[in-house]
């Protein structure tokens, strides 16, 4: 039993020192205060194509 409990407590030490940095580089970028930006560039990217047709 305490075996198994090592190895679960193993599993979830290792899964947090891996996927922590992740999500906390994904938590800063995705931020509310980077929304702002990403909303006017992908406004800019969407209105600034050259495939536009001309009637």
């Amino acid at each position: 039993m305490l075996l198994l409990l090592f190895f679960v407590l193993l599993i979830q030490f290792l899964t947090y020192w891996i996927f922590e940095p992740i999500a906390s580089f994904l938590g800063y970028v995705l931020a509310i205060r980077w929304f702002p930006m990403i909303a006017l560039l992908g406004l800019f990217f969407l209105f600034s194509s050259k495939n536009i047709e001309q009637n």
